[in-house]
């Protein structure tokens, strides 16, 4: 008699994170229906699993179907970046573009207890949050001026309509420090190896938080991360390099906004070759040979044929995903929080600091707050310095959003197909869309054909976007 397909969930509110793992894993070996599986174990049984097999024998990949949902709240922005640095999970985070701060949202580092600095670390704070709560009003004014009453709009859906416009100035001085809230979703392999990261950060409150989720994490996989210790070869990779001396360059230490470092050169051709190599049984080579052939009119018709996407949501063949780039861009904190979220690239961002300078929003001029915002970030780069000589890591907290980042990329063209759709849409954050459309000028630079298919989702210029958001610097 032949056998029904049967498809069905195991229950999360039944069975525990650790022994769906061990019934996913034990289908390898037996012949019996999960759902057979899972009731004949029970927690010890699990345990032993894993003991035996994940820890033991280093079958990993069974704890990634130990699924955990983790609510972490009032760590500072500056512990969200460590907790979302991992690619394997997924986030939702406290907005700044649609929620306000209070004066009382910062952290205070537990470094700086009984320290000298600590007053002064509080004196900042203060003055970073009351001159947000003092902005509001001011940039909130200056937008009813820009975006007046509809005919017919009520005073609460106007005050909506323009809510996000001003917030989204404000939120240049909100410091590092600020407190959010984190959703994340994440299996406990990758869990696993977060909380090594963790561990191994010197920020005594991303090791507490490590600490504490891991805690809460064993109440439902206790095996599964049980073991995590910090991962010395991390601590011993940045101590080496940060210590190692520069020697005299004759490259310049540019500060260029975007750099594209390397690509692809003959990318329009190999993307090609590589979707004809998936629908034909030839070589790679065969298939780069047969496109180097086309004239530069079938390519165009066959590149058409892989971006020209029916749909707005339409995700481009994966064969795109075979050509590289790598940027060097540099780009406000605020910016860099949304871009970090593309987690389908390799980031590697510099400490935060005042190094690169910072952006003034063009309403800050408007507004006539241009002296008071100048003056805040100045207190900021003279401060940053101090904390800094006696507890290297600290002065992050500091850093408002408006200063500048410096973070290498290194994507594929469908991720970036992907970062253009969304990050240069009209609803983006100016800075986020500053930053992507200079991406995309590159890109159009270098692939001309498939570059008029990205540029269909741009809707202003970069060079448009920097004269109308942004105060030009002298």
């Amino acid at each position: 008699m032949p056998k029904t397909r049967r498809i069905y969930l195991l229950d999360p509110q039944t069975l525990s994170p650790e022994t769906i793992a061990v019934t996913f894993a034990k289908t390898s070996r037996s012949p019996l229906p999960f759902d057979t599986i899972a009731a004949e174990l029970s927690a010890e049984k699990s345990a032993q699993f894993h003991e035996k097999w994940v820890v033991g024998y280093g079958h990993a990949s069974v704890a990634e179907h130990a699924v955990l949902h983790i609510a972490v709240e009032n760590i500072s922005r500056l512990a969200v970046e460590n907790l979302e640095s991992n690619r394997l999970a997924s986030y939702t985070e406290k907005s700044t573009r649609y929620q306000k701060w209070d004066q009382t949202s910062y952290h205070i580092p537990q470094e700086l207890q009984d320290h000298p600095l600590l007053a002064t670390y509080i004196e900042l704070m203060d003055h970073l949050f009351q001159q947000y709560e003092a902005f509001l009003p001011k940039l909130e004014v200056l937008a009813q001026q820009k975006f007046p009453q509809l005919e017919g709009e009520s005073p609460a859906a106007w005050a909506q309509r323009i809510r996000t416009s001003y917030i989204d100035v404000c939120r240049f001085l909100l410091p590092a420090a600020s407190l959010a809230n984190v959703g994340v979703t994440i299996n406990a392999r990758a869990l696993e190896h977060a909380l090594q990261k963790m561990f191994t950060n010197p920020l005594s409150e991303v090791q507490q938080m490590g600490a504490e989720i891991r805690t809460i994490a064993q109440a439902e996989v206790p095996t599964l991360v049980k073991y995590v210790a910090p991962a010395d070869h991390l601590q011993t990779a940045e101590t080496i390099f940060q210590h190692l001396p520069l020697v005299q360059s004759n490259k310049e230490n540019s500060i260029s906004t975007c750099e594209l470092v390397t690509w692809d050169a003959d990318g329009e051709n190999r993307v090609l070759a590589a979707a004809l190599y998936r629908y034909k049984s030839i070589s790679y080579a065969q298939a780069l040979q047969q496109i180097v052939l086309l004239t530069q009119e079938q390519k165009s018709a066959l590149i058409k044929t892989i971006l020209d996407l029916p749909e707005k949501y339409d995700i481009p063949i994966r064969e795109l995903e075979h050509i590289n780039f790598t940027f060097d861009v540099v780009l406000d904190q605020g910016a860099y929080f949304e871009l970090k979220r593309h987690r389908m690239m390799t980031q590697s961002p510099q400490a935060l600091s005042p190094t690169w300078g910072y952006a003034t929003p063009l309403w800050i001029a408007e507004a006539g707050l241009s002296q008071a915002y100048a003056a805040s970030m100045q207190r900021i780069i003279d401060a940053y310095p101090l904390f800094e000589a006696q507890m290297p890591g600290i002065g992050s907290y500091l850093i408002p959003n408006a200063f500048n980042r410096r973070v290498l990329l290194t994507l594929n063209l469908r991720s970036m197909f992907h970062l253009i759709k969304l990050r240069c849409a009209p609803n983006a954050h100016f800075s986020i869309r500053l930053i992507t459309e200079k991406m995309l000028e590159k890109i159009s630079g270098i692939y001309p054909t498939i570059g008029k298919y990205y540029q269909e989702y741009s809707c202003q210029s970069w060079q448009d976007l920097e004269s109308t958001y942004f105060v030009r610097k002298p």
